[in-house]
């Protein structure tokens, strides 16, 4: 039999479902999909359903790189907030905590609740729930308490943000959780803001290591964007000045296609929009004289200022180093 506060929470989640609010509320949103799509009922407790050592050692291995450069950041968060009672997630794309950080006195709340690695916490599996909505509205979202669906999991104040891989796609969630039920709105305040910066540090990080060899290029419009760190928009470029990657953050600013990998496209081409102050502005077209000029330019600053050393490094001479500048004594 349901207890007083279960009851009141499947009433108000009923309620909630009746009045149409799912249209207005991303919050009554997420409990429509619990009950509608996922056929939940708020009543009862999900069930266990654990990876296999094998079946968590496999999904470690395909998250490996994200694993390895989330490690750092994830200590640092949980430096941050375990005095709190709060432990540290990183959940793969399915909803599957894959690596995790928590005071030893805390663990066994939170595997009284599930809340471990292996665990399914997917929409589909908890309903609304920090870890699953965050995946699914691929937004920074707090659940608190009674926000979650299940009656089982309002014991839980949960606050998640979505990480995306190097090629821009959704990867997986990094997790606050916690079971106390002191955590006031100033403190779960501070506890998002360092978990959206974490995040936006594992991001940056992954993108690093993915494109080892290239040169990494700020998108300028996100130096000044306070909801994006300057560093989580970043772009890699090749020798060649073509754009083989760019981060989720530098996706959005720039509009930028999602084959990008595949397709690589010109640095001034991307970064044409927000050097002229538009979106999807017209690259300024290109003349091969203004490649040569460029290498001419480059030789100069090598030497110093130095034409005649700059024209001995190229194989030229002076005075065809002057005509091919524009005929100028640099």
């Amino acid at each position: 039999m349901a207890s007083t506060g279960t009851g009141c929470h499947i009433k108000a989640i009923n309620a909630a479902l009746a009045t149409g609010e799912a249209a207005r509320s991303p919050l009554v949103a997420s409990w429509s999909r619990s009950a509608h799509l996922h056929g939940l009922d708020p009543s009862r407790k999900a069930k266990s359903d654990r990876l296999t050592e094998a079946e968590f050692r496999a999904a470690r291995q395909a998250m490996g790189q994200m694993l390895h450069a989330a490690s750092p950041s994830l200590d640092r968060l949980f430096a941050a907030v375990g005095g709190v009672g709060c432990c540290v997630m990183l959940a793969n794309r399915d909803g599957i905590p894959l690596e995790r950080r928590g005071a030893q006195g805390d663990d066994s709340t939170f595997q009284s609740w599930s809340l471990w690695l292996g665990e399914q916490w997917s929409e589909a599996a908890q309903g609304t729930n920090g870890i699953g909505t965050a995946l699914v509205e691929e937004r920074v979202v707090t659940i608190d308490r009674n926000q979650h669906f299940l009656a089982h999991n309002t014991v839980l104040s949960c606050m998640s943000a979505p990480l995306f891989d190097e090629f821009g796609q959704l990867a997986g969630v990094l997790d606050v959780s916690s079971a106390r039920s002191d955590l006031t709105a100033g403190i779960t305040g501070l506890i998002v803001q360092a978990l959206s910066e974490a995040a936006q540090r594992i991001e940056e990080g992954n993108f690093r290591a993915a494109f080892p060899q290239a040169r990494m290029v700020l998108v300028p419009s996100a130096s000044g964007s306070s909801s994006v760190r300057a560093s989580a928009a970043l772009l890699a470029v090749d020798p060649d000045d073509l754009v083989i990657g760019a981060t989720r953050a530098a996706r959005v600013a720039l509009n930028l296609p999602r084959a990008i990998a595949r397709n690589p496209m010109p640095a001034a081409d991307a970064l044409a929009g927000v050097l002229k102050g538009e979106i999807n502005a017209a690259p300024t077209p290109e003349r091969l004289e203004d490649g040569e000029r460029a290498v001419l330019m480059r030789a100069l600053a090598r030497a110093q200022g130095n034409a005649s050393a700059a024209a001995r490094s190229l194989g030229i001479s002076r005075a065809t180093f002057h005509r091919k500048i524009g005929g100028k004594d640099p």
